[in-house]
């Protein structure tokens, strides 16, 4: 069987037109059907650490706890994980007894800082509002003590 050569080049150019016709056609589906890029971190609003130990261990922690609820002040339960109800009572404590810097602290449960110049206050530290070294060293020397 002979295969006429009108029929052959009919055929290749069939052939040359269809994979033509798909790459184009594929090069602009497979572009336009691409999803779309999603942002490697969203934008949120700053939260607050759930717990803040300021350098303390859980034992130191709970020393404070302990000593915060021996002066009357409650910092919820006694776990050495100084959260807001911790932060709260020493906040109290720092308001009660005059150690706020800044006006009167806000009794929120952040440790932000006005209640780290209370805390420092207080430690007879220099006072600067930043929880550097001296002061966390000044803050877990007082926590050594077990006053539970």
């Amino acid at each position: 069987m002979r295969v006429s050569p009108t029929r052959t080049v009919v055929s290749v150019a069939a052939v040359i037109g269809i994979a033509a016709g798909s790459l184009a056609g594929a090069s602009a589906g497979f572009a336009a059907s691409q999803p779309t890029a999603k942002p490697a971190a969203r934008a949120q609003g700053v939260s607050v650490l759930a717990v803040n130990n300021l350098g303390l261990n859980t034992t130191q922690a709970k020393h404070w706890q302990c000593w915060l609820r021996g002066w009357g002040f409650n910092p919820g339960t006694i776990d050495g994980q100084l959260g807001t109800s911790s932060w709260k009572a020493a906040q109290n404590f720092f308001n009660y007894y005059g150690e706020y810097v800044d006006g009167r602290l806000v009794v929120d449960g952040v440790v932000g800082t006005s209640t780290i110049k209370a805390l420092q206050n207080w430690l007879d530290v220099s006072v600067d509002g930043v929880a550097g070294a001296r002061t966390r060293s000044a803050f877990a020397s007082f926590n050594n003590t077990n006053y539970c």
